[in-house]
């Protein structure tokens, strides 16, 4: 301790005050320290102001402190006198006593123990009037209309800094206008002084210069200490620093001035970025669940300007469905930054910035093209929905596709169905034909690209197997009926284009507000971009048209089924191959093997016996049209005529197309001559009584009928017309009965097909018959 008090002394000798806590003297009191030892006391002038105490320590021998009468006869005019005891010191300091002084004026004092004031161990002190403290705290402190503010700058723990130099200019709201404030906002003083933006709400009324009121000039702007501007305006009216009038100017300070202003200045809220536009949107949660995943928060929240095509929840939706992709996966996805790079560009680009044909480069660095059209404005094959959302570091477009950024460098089409998880199939495709080293080459090709789904909605129809597809010998030629050897992007199709394919075949664009079509095939992802092309990905297998890949005949597609031999058969039976084969337009209706078989075991014949009736032809005649009905062209309850001259109806329901009673199992075979639709039924003419309501059982033998007689035996019950119809729905014979059990003569039938009705009242009932 005593080398502390030597050091102090060597410090302060003939210096102004140190003052020490009680805790770091002894006698425990806050004061001004001097040290009494060695005939002297240190320091021997002190300088203080009114109010001040002075602590005497001695470190050493006996000391008092003497301010009445001066020891040495010297004459002290001190305005007041007082004395402390002599102690005796020690290394570690003993305490002689304190004074606080009241009064300012000079105090000489000694020490009157023996000879020590003679030696030169007297001392002054001066006290100073006390220096005001008159700051811009001071003035609201001070002030009773500013209670709140005085709470506020408290709390905020802003008293000390504007206790500073300065200069300082505060625009001071009063406790009527803080109270404006928070019965407007609905919350209580207390909750506002809990603010955590209190401090910078008290900032925005301060000005780091001093700004007097003759300083100020209407439409004058001036930089707050929150770094945010707030506007004077002049007029008849008086002075007002934003919407707060200036009832007070003026009042000065030692470091700054006052202006009373009859309401808070609230400081514009903090400034909206890109990213604030995109986290606060409804329908962009995805893109803002990957700006976060991919740390671009931080960036696009940076001065900019950028400009950001955001896709919707419901473009990043359609894009996961495509790719078989959930949003996990997607976030999760290594390329993701790049991704939605491609969707920024540094630089503000207003919607009226843009024009057709531009093309602008992203942060990713490829470019992205701007289509204006009538339809409207298109980055890429986006459509733009909403424009112009301004950010203070940007704007925001809303766009309804997300922008898919080109492969790496080394990127084939075939990369893209490879890497693709619905698209399998194509890739078993392509490599069972040999055809990935051609579409790796450098192009540029063009691929529209069926889906899993598409490929099996095709076999369900062709009702084969994906092996069986695979080792189809025309796969290939399907296979180049989807490839272009150009680069088509979307940009560049346009409705009813034709655009011929590896095949030689062209394919048919259409375009509608429905959306893009090849063919008959929807275009549901585009411009999936490679080094040597672009991939478009499409519903549904592209068939070609092309006139040549077509079968001849209707003929030649019987031929070359192998579910359809016995029609084979009998159609050469009947002779009917070249009428067939002619130019038509003729329709088919092509019953299978199954169900010829199913009509022969019915009748109790062979096939044999079948081909050989002799009205084979027109049983054959009853399954063809003279013209052209494809599916698409059947309705329900329609009714057609057939080339042997009675109709068959058309029947459509949820279970599926029928004909008659047979169903339509494989539709719109195409030839060049005609159509074929694959049945499961062999169609027979028949003839129906419209007020029939009943049906009479019977049975007829011997069938085939032999020996010139077919006997009917049945439970009719009353007088009955029984009538032969033969197979091209002519009544050749009737005769009537009373019996349950008639003989028919069939002397005068040629052989061939034929149908025996019964008819009583409204009831009847059918069989079919042969006759050798």
């Amino acid at each position: 301790m005593k080398k502390l008090f030597s050091l102090l002394s060597l410090l302060l000798v003939g210096a102004t005050a140190l003052t020490l806590t009680a805790q770091d003297n002894p006698c425990g009191v806050e004061g001004v320290v001097i040290e009494a030892s060695n005939f002297q006391y240190s320091p021997s002038t002190l300088d203080i102001e009114v109010g001040q105490t002075v602590v005497w320590v001695n470190t050493g021998g006996t000391h008092d402190v003497n301010a009445s009468m001066s020891t040495i006869g010297e004459m002290w005019d001190n305005p007041e006198f007082f004395t402390l005891p002599a102690v005796s010191g020690n290394s570690e300091g003993v305490c002689i006593g304190s004074h606080t002084f009241t009064v300012e004026g000079t105090y000489d004092y000694d020490c009157s123990i023996g000879n020590h004031a003679a030696n030169g161990m007297v001392a002054t002190v001066t006290v100073n009037p006390t220096t005001q403290s008159n700051t811009v705290v001071d003035i609201i402190v001070n002030s009773e209309d500013h209670t709140l503010l005085e709470a506020a700058v408290l709390e905020a723990d802003l008293a000390g800094a504007l206790s500073g130099d300065g200069p300082f200019t505060v625009f001071a709201p009063t406790d009527d206008a803080v109270t404006a404030l928070v019965t407007a906002l609905g919350i209580t003083a207390e909750e506002l002084l809990a603010l955590p933006n209190l401090a910078e709400i008290l900032q925005y009324h301060v000005v780091a210069a001093t700004a007097m009121a003759a300083d100020l000039s209407d439409g004058q702007m001036i930089t707050t200490l929150l770094g945010q501007d707030v506007e004077v305006t002049i007029g008849d009216a008086g002075v007002f620093i934003n919407n707060a009038q200036v009832t007070a100017a003026d009042i000065t300070a030692d470091n700054g001035v006052v202006h009373v202003i009859d309401a808070v200045l609230v400081p514009a809220p903090p400034q909206t970025t890109v990213v604030d536009i995109i986290v606060n949107s409804q329908s962009h949660t995805v893109l803002e669940a990957a700006v976060i995943s991919a740390d671009l928060a931080g960036t696009l929240s940076g001065d900019g300007p950028f400009t950001v095509f955001a896709p919707t929840d419901d473009a990043f939706a359609t894009l996961l469905e495509a790719l078989g992709y959930t949003a996990e996966e997607l976030l999760a996805y290594p390329g993701l930054t790049d991704i939605l790079l491609h969707h920024v560009v540094a630089g503000t680009a207003m919607a009226a910035d843009l024009s057709d044909g531009q093309m602008i480069t992203t942060l990713l660095g490829q470019d992205v093209t701007v289509t204006i059209n009538e339809m409207g404005v298109f980055i890429n094959n986006s459509m733009v929905t909403v424009a112009d959302i301004v950010a203070d570091n940007g704007v925001v477009h809303v766009i309804d596709a997300v922008l898919v950024p080109a492969p790496a460098q080394t990127t084939t089409v075939v990369d893209i169905i490879f890497e693709s998880e619905v698209h399998t199939m194509l890739e078993d495709a392509l490599i069972a034909t040999d055809l990935v080293g051609a579409l790796s080459g450098e192009g540029p090709f063009t691929v529209f690209a069926p889906t899993d789904e598409a490929h099996m909605a095709l076999m369900a129809a062709l009702g084969i197997t994906l092996e069986e597809l695979l080792a189809y010998e025309g796969l290939t030629d399907v296979l180049l009926g989807h490839v272009v050897e150009a680069l088509a992007l979307s940009t560049d199709l346009a409705d009813g284009q034709e655009i011929t394919t590896m095949l030689g075949a062209d394919v048919l664009v259409t375009i509608t507000g429905d959306g893009v079509f090849i063919n008959q095939a929807q275009v549901i992802v585009a411009d999936l971009v490679a080094d040597n092309g672009v991939v478009h990905v499409i519903d549904a297998v592209l068939i070609p048209e092309d006139d040549e890949e077509l079968p001849e005949t209707v003929v030649d597609i019987i031929v070359e089924s192998e579910v359809h031999t016995l029609l084979e058969l009998a159609v050469g039976a009947a002779g009917l191959v070249d009428a067939l084969s002619g130019e038509g337009p003729f329709t088919v209706f092509a019953p299978t093997d199954d169900a010829v078989v199913a009509l022969t075991a019915a009748l109790g014949i062979t096939a044999e016996e079948l081909l050989a009736l002799p009205n084979l032809g027109e049983i054959l005649q009853y399954h063809v049209v003279a013209a052209e009905a494809y599916s698409d062209d059947l309705s329900d309850g329609q009714t057609l005529t057939t080339l042997e001259g009675s109709d068959v109806t058309v029947s459509i329901s949820d279970a599926g197309v029928m004909i008659n009673e047979a169903m339509v199992i494989i539709a719109d075979l195409e030839a060049d001559n005609g159509v074929v639709h694959v049945i499961d039924a062999v169609l027979i003419p028949t003839v129906t009584n419209v007020l029939e309501t009943a049906t009479i059982e019977f049975s007829v033998y011997p069938n085939p009928a032999s020996n010139g007689v077919l006997n009917v035996q049945g439970a009719w019950g009353s007088n009955a017309a029984i009538q032969i119809w033969n197979a091209a729905g002519q009544l050749v014979q009737t005769e009537q009965t009373t019996q349950n059990q008639h003989v028919i003569s069939t002397e005068g039938l040629s052989s061939g097909l034929y149908t025996v009705r019964v008819l009583s009242g409204t009831n009847s009932g059918q069989k079919m018959f042969l006759v050798d």
